[in-house]
């Protein structure tokens, strides 16, 4: 870190450095991390510079997420380099987005299900199918699948400051029942079990990269899988009725919160 000086604006002179440990409640969790910054030895005034308010922000996320028993950043960034593995390349055995292993080594909290996968990558295990199922993960296509229902159901899905409460439950099915049907997911999105139904992983990362993607520019849907969507669309014409279908399958409901839906589940759909 580098060091500036830092004179206390009461008049005092030259600020020093102090290291101290603080505690405080992070999302409902008490946790104790090491702080640095800039003191006055007259006046005890208290200053950050950004790069000092950077690492404690990223001491907080590590002192929580060794709390709840998540990887921290510096265990992913370990774990990682003991593998002897770029970013990238974690980042693809994950078939997740390498934004994705920049934020969680830098100090982004991941999901419980998201741990999972990269103690499985970090293990030198490929993480893939039972969380993609058999395709890499595409948001343009996510895109050009929710515009092929809005289409079918003649009204839109993908809505402005929308969480996907609803469309998500579309493609979730369209994901599944393709594994199932098709032996391929149609997104090689990874879904995890929340309160509301099953969701995209780690969904608010990706609402407004989904918005803003170009569905043209990618693979286009097969016939069976117009076939498909066209089927689930007909199936549930209001959104209430993909919701609650959705709450009924057992997949979902015998899932603990965060838990990871895996596409070999799919055999035990019940709805469609």
């Amino acid at each position: 870190m580098t060091r500036k000086v830092i004179n206390c604006p009461n008049g005092h002179g030259k600020m020093l450095i102090k290291k101290s440990d603080k505690s405080m409640k992070f999302r409902g969790v008490d946790i104790t991390f090491q702080t640095e910054h800039y003191m006055c030895p007259v006046c005890s005034l208290e200053a950050g510079s950004i790069e000092q308010t950077s690492a404690t922000q990223r001491a907080i996320s590590d002192a929580y997420r060794k709390a709840v028993k998540l990887l921290t950043g510096k265990e992913i960034h370990e774990g990682r380099k003991r593998l002897n593995l770029t970013q990238d390349a974690l980042a693809k055995r994950m078939t997740v987005g390498i934004a994705s292993i920049k934020r969680w080594e830098g100090g982004l909290i991941q999901s419980k299900a998201m741990d999972k996968a990269l103690r499985m990558a970090l293990k030198g295990q490929i993480v893939g199918d039972n969380y993609t199922g058999n395709r890499t993960f595409s948001i343009p296509r996510i895109k050009l699948i929710l515009r092929q229902f809005e289409s079918i159901l003649g009204k839109r899905i993908l809505k402005k400051r929308d969480k996907m409460l609803f469309a998500a439950k579309y493609l979730w099915y369209a994901d599944m029942v393709a594994f199932r049907d098709l032996g391929k997911s149609m997104t090689g999105s990874t879904y995890a079990s929340l309160p509301y139904g099953p969701q995209l992983n780690n969904y608010r990362e990706l609402i407004d990269e989904i918005k803003n993607a170009d569905e043209t520019s990618t693979e286009p849907l097969t016939s069976e899988e117009k076939r498909l969507i066209t089927r689930i669309a007909r199936t549930f014409p209001q959104e209430q009725m993909i919701y609650d279908a959705a709450h009924r399958e057992r997949i979902w409901e015998e899932k603990t919160p965060g838990e990871i839906i895996p596409y070999s589940d799919s055999t035990e759909l019940k709805e469609l």
